[in-house]
């Protein structure tokens, strides 16, 4: 259902005011297990084992309650956080329910999840970040000037002031610092006001001081009628004392739910008390390590699954429209760099030189398959990286309910076609005439017209590639593979294939492309000097003769084929990309 969403106060948010619709969060005897193969030494073959990560986890945590997550490593800490955030799919089990009712799109519209890792475009601004975050979150139905006001208010009340026009930054960039991050985090996911709020370990990384600013934080926000849980690993005794409700789970199993100051005392009582005075948590990561025995035996029924309804907050139009504005933003350091523009300038005076008015046929066959070489691989090793590099910030948008795959796929398509076609344009602009084609313009724009078909149809495969791979360096090598063979496949580097695998040029982007090009310049009829006083037909040609100057309908239909299936494969390729979670045990 389009369009559909909250009504929404107009006036700049305030995130410490009551929530819009309190959600009672309880769970029942929660089971997660995963799949992991294990291979024989001896028999060279593989067995699936499976391994229980969760075994029984149950609790419950009410508006105005902040419940916290203890365990040591592996007790499946994250797990069940990412099992209460609707976003853990796999063999599940149990009872999960909020309201009394099983998680939803209307669930997952009132609800807001920060990661341990939050990724961000690194070249934007904390302000921009917030500015798309609110264009893509808030209701189609505020004005733009309402939502920029909800953005300067979080700003102000997460205290992000100083870093408002720094870049987020990233691994390679300079950027906020951590706790800065960790803020910006909660602001973009408290932009729509959720009422349910899940954070994986808000506090590592950071100091004591700032740890404590961001649970005080936390605190704030749950009285305000929030429902707030977090993990977190190993809080300092400043911190414990801060938190209102605890549960301690051990090896995957709850041992302890109820309130932090009374937690002590509980194990008091059953005989786990400190023989010296240390942080509470470090106590109760010790007991849960001695996999204390567990609490509650609840039924065993399967836990909702989420289903993508579609409770968008904005329409399609207006995801398109601020993804391609963010896109453009992000990428414009790349894209529009003067090293790129530099590179290709080089290139084409070099080219141009190297085939200087050059009047003989070989040469000029040998430059239109330079044309391809160029500008169709040149498109495909830009765009085999797109989705790798996105992968995470697509994850993590997409399991918020952000935005559809398919505006999201329009824009990025969108985004990096001014370069893509702006580049190989001036390349053509500059070798064309250096290199001694024929000088009209019918030639030379139906040559330009070729090359950028071409273009446009590499795009598609890169993206293909990178959709499917889904990793950097993966992706590269697949993309080394492709580009070898177009090459070997395109008719200028081998004229007599033999004829059992003669059949694999017509599944290539380079023959039909270098069919074409061939067509700007010659004629079937057209005539070259071939040896002294003797003139022979350019389709009889050896370098032609091999691809021929024929079938030229038949090159476009194919080209228009693989200019839409490369990108139907890179889509559905998304669309599983779009349901993996980030797991961590």
């Amino acid at each position: 259902m389009e369009n559909q969403s909250h009504t929404e106060d107009p006036k700049p948010l305030n995130i410490f005011k009551r929530a819009r619709a309190p959600v009672t969060l309880t769970f029942e005897d929660v089971k997660h297990r995963i799949s992991k193969k294990r291979r024989s030494f001896f028999c060279n073959s593989t067995k699936s084992e499976d391994r229980l990560i969760l075994s029984g986890a149950s609790g419950a945590v009410l508006p105005g309650e902040m419940l916290v997550i203890l365990g040591p490593s592996g007790s499946g800490k994250t797990t069940l956080l990412t099992a209460l955030g609707g976003r853990l799919g796999g063999k599940t089990s149990g009872r999960i329910i909020y309201n009394g009712k099983p998680f939803s799109a209307a669930i997952k519209q009132n609800m807001g999840f920060v990661a341990q890792i939050n990724y961000f475009y690194p070249h934007l601004t904390v302000h921009e970040t917030l500015v798309f975050a609110a264009l893509l979150r808030l209701p189609g139905n505020l004005a733009k000037e309402e939502k920029l006001l909800q953005v300067e208010a979080m700003i102000n009340q997460l205290g992000l002031n100083q870093c408002k026009n720094t870049i987020v930054g990233g691994k390679f960039v300079r950027g906020i610092s951590g706790g800065e991050r960790k803020r910006l985090g909660i602001g973009e996911e408290m932009l729509r006001n959720p009422s349910l709020l899940f954070l994986d370990e808000p506090t590592s990384g950071l100091d004591s001081t700032i740890a404590s600013r961001i649970v005080s934080l936390l605190w704030r926000l749950a009285k305000g009628g929030r429902t707030i849980v977090t993990t977190i690993h190993q809080p300092s005794s400043r911190l414990f004392y801060m938190f209102d409700k605890i549960l301690l789970l051990s090896d995957g199993r709850t041992v302890y739910l109820g309130k932090g100051e009374h937690v002590m005392d509980y194990f008091a009582s059953i005989g786990y008390a400190p023989s010296v005075v240390m942080n509470p948590s470090d106590f109760l990561l010790d007991l849960a390590n001695v996999e204390l025995q567990g609490i509650g035996n609840f039924s065993d029924i399967t836990a909702s699954e989420d289903e993508e309804i579609g409770l968008w907050s904005t329409s399609w139009q207006q995801q398109f429209l601020v993804l391609l504005k963010r896109s453009l933003k992000e990428r414009r350091h790349q894209s529009y760099s003067r090293l790129k523009i530099g590179q290709v300038l080089a290139i084409s005076f070099l080219t141009g030189l190297l085939w200087w008015q050059s009047t003989d046929l070989q040469n000029q066959v040998g430059l239109l398959f330079f044309y391809i070489k160029f500008g169709g691989f040149f498109s495909l090793t830009r765009n085999v990286f797109t989705f790798p590099r996105e992968r995470l910030m697509l994850t993590k948008e997409r399991s918020s309910g952000m935005y559809r795959l398919s505006s999201y796929f329009m824009a990025r398509m969108v985004s990096d076609l001014p370069m893509d076609l702006a580049l190989p344009t001036l390349f053509v602009f500059i070798t064309y005439w250096m290199g001694g084609l024929k000088h009209n313009a019918t030639n030379f724009f139906h040559t330009l017209i070729v090359l950028l078909y071409t273009v446009l149809v590499a795009q598609g495969l890169g993206l293909a590639i990178g959709a499917v791979v889904m990793k950097q360096k993966t992706a590269m090598t697949v993309a080394a593979v492709v580009i070898l063979s177009l090459q070997l496949t395109g008719g200028f580097l081998v004229q007599n294939v033999p004829a059992f695998i003669d059949w694999i040029k017509y599944l290539s982007l380079t023959y039909y492309s270098y069919k074409l090009l061939l067509r700007s310049q010659y004629k079937p009829d057209e005539r070259f000097q071939c040896g002294s006083n003797v003139s022979c037909l350019v389709k009889d040609f050896h370098r032609i003769k091999s691809v021929g100057l024929d079938e030229q309908v038949l090159s476009i239909v194919a080209l228009a084929l693989m200019l839409v299936g490369f990108r139907l494969v890179a889509y559905v390729a998304l669309m599983k990309v779009g349901v993996i979670q980030h797991r961590k045990y």
